[in-house]
């Protein structure tokens, strides 16, 4: 359906991941190996959280209708920001209309969320989700995807305390929705969501075969299996980011996110807990 990337780190500019890598998001837009569909084209988004502690954590976002790999602006915008925290995604429209207002990554506060993924049979299950959302969030709901009223239900269930819980009390309304209206399999996908402090990624899907996710291993550690990689001078030792793919070929660099499964990842690194499993 769609390829997203986050990272958390020390500041860093962000086309070193968007535009750069080896297998880029914007690459991964024009051919996604891992991906439903091997080109994302249906638009895209960035989101970053600034540097400046005089913007109150609320992130900038970026949205097109364009493709990632055509537009000039992103490339210009990524290379003149640097961020410590930031969201990339890139759409293929699974039926929603391609407008900016169902690019991701959403925002909501100072919290971004993107997802990979669909809730089968949307249409038939809109009108219960949608009624779900508490009054004071509805109206912040801009376009017609499902990804959106995914987030704008979390933020229903509680995501500013508890991003887990909120999210497990999410998929559990969207699983039993579905099934009341026959839908075998309601949920599938993979979600990132932030504060900017600290970034929850979440794999599930209620078949069991949800969309690739993958995360980074610690800077220190792949220098030591390849000091003779000068890219990884670009990153400092806290520098992390979940994938919807690996950005490059480079053995050992990328840790599969196992099937319903959370990863939290704050200053002091990953950890993996289970999730609706």
């Amino acid at each position: 359906m769609c390829r997203w990337l986050a990272y958390r780190g020390e500041a860093l500019q962000p086309s070193i991941l968007i535009l750069d890598a080896q297998h880029s998001l914007v690459a991964q837009s024009l051919n996604s190996p891992l991906g439903a569909e091997t080109v994302n084209g249906d638009g895209f988004g960035f989101g970053w959280y600034p540097t400046d502690a005089d913007a109150g954590g609320i992130p900038a976002v970026f949205h097109s209708i364009e493709p990632a790999w055509h537009d000039q602006n992103l490339r210009e915008i990524t290379r003149a920001v640097r961020s410590p925290v930031f969201f990339s995604h890139v759409r293929a429209a699974g039926g929603p209309p391609i407008q900016q207002t169902n690019c991701h990554p959403f925002r909501y506060e100072n919290w971004l969320f993107m997802h990979n993924g669909f809730l089968a049979d949307f249409t038939d299950v809109k009108r219960d989700l949608t009624f779900a959302i508490d009054p004071s969030l509805y109206p912040h709901v801009q376009g017609t995807t499902d990804s959106e009223v995914l987030f704008h239900l979390a933020l229903t269930f509680g995501l500013r305390d508890d991003p887990i819980e909120a999210m497990t009390q999410t998929v559990r309304l969207v699983e039993s929705t579905g099934r009341e209206h026959g839908i075998r399999f309601p949920m599938q996908g993979t979600m990132a969501v932030s504060d900017g402090e600290t970034l929850w990624a979440f794999r599930y899907s209620t078949a069991g075969r949800s969309r690739t996710l993958f995360h980074s291993v610690d800077i220190p550690t792949l220098r030591q299996l390849y000091p003779d990689a000068e890219r990884l001078s670009l990153f400092g030792d806290d520098a992390h980011v979940v994938v919807s793919e690996p950005l490059n070929d480079l053995p050992g660099t990328f840790v599969e996110v196992p099937e319903a499964t959370a990863v939290i990842l704050d200053p002091d690194g990953y950890r993996h807990q289970p999730f609706m499993a």
